[in-house]
């Protein structure tokens, strides 16, 4: 029941911030769709907690440099980018552009200054994700990027792509890791919630100036370590290492796959 109140509410508050949004995006500058997505993304945080009993602890949070910076997040549930929104300010985002499918979405995309990418990545989305990156980073933004592009049930991870060690190398941005255990209580897009507290946790940024194979290994060790770490806190059970799985499939007649897939 308290899910399913979750969930109405959900559907009644997105498409309610989607029309603002994207009333939004005809002032000028990005300002006016940054407050309708940051709102947002609070008001829901309220609602999980309110109607869905799961509350967001956030961690680390003396962990984030002043200034621009990178967040590579492990990502295990739609929650994850509210809490991210709600609580960074100045953020952008990277995307695939399946999104752009969607009504009004392109044009909210393109105000708010979201960096799109294609979603089967290659030297071209490569190359569009530096130059999108470049104009984010000169501006003084964060940016949230998440490395595996796929939303991974708690104990999954796919594999880490190279856009977040591309985009710290060109631009000289500290990246920050970010663990979750939130997908032990609201899994991937399910529509079952489970009552208990989650944590988002912030860690210290990475060395900068590794190699790509080094940067790459520490990323996904230290991601993934410590998010292992908090979904045996949550289950009140032994740490158990993540298990690899393989990307889903893509059929060439549908829309392109999940959020920020980046890159080989």
């Amino acid at each position: 029941m308290r899910s399913a109140l979750f969930n109405a509410y959900y559907w009644v508050l997105s498409i309610f911030y989607g029309l603002s949004a994207a009333f939004a995006a005809l002032a000028p500058g990005r300002k006016p769709v940054a407050f309708a997505l940051r709102l947002y993304s609070q008001r829901m945080l309220w609602a999980l907690k309110t109607f869905a009993d799961v509350k967001v602890q956030l961690k680390g949070q003396e962990n984030l440099p002043a200034g621009p910076f990178i967040i590579a997040a492990k990502h295990h549930s739609w929650g994850d980018g509210f809490v991210m929104f709600a609580h960074v300010e100045n953020l952008s985002f990277v995307t695939g552009d399946h999104l752009e499918k969607f009504p009004l979405v392109g044009a909210i995309l393109k105000k708010f200054g979201a960096i799109v990418v294609d979603s089967c990545g290659g030297p071209e989305a490569r190359e569009a994700l530096s130059k999108s990156a470049a104009q984010v980073a000169a501006e003084g933004r964060r940016i949230l990027i998440y490395p595996e592009g796929h939303l991974a049930a708690p104990g999954e991870r796919f594999r880490y792509r190279t856009g977040v060690y591309y985009m710290s190398k060109d631009f000289g941005l500290p990246v920050v890791p970010v663990a979750t255990n939130l997908g032990c209580f609201w899994r991937q897009t399910d529509k079952i919630k489970t009552p208990g507290t989650a944590t988002v946790e912030f860690l210290p940024p990475l060395p900068q100036g590794l190699e790509k194979d080094d940067f790459m290994r520490l990323m996904e060790t230290t991601i993934e370590g410590r998010t292992n770490e908090l979904i045996a806190l949550a289950r009140g059970e032994p740490v158990k290492p993540s298990m690899l799985v393989e990307s889903p499939k893509k059929k060439p007649s549908s829309p392109k796959a999940a959020p920020a897939s980046l890159l080989p």
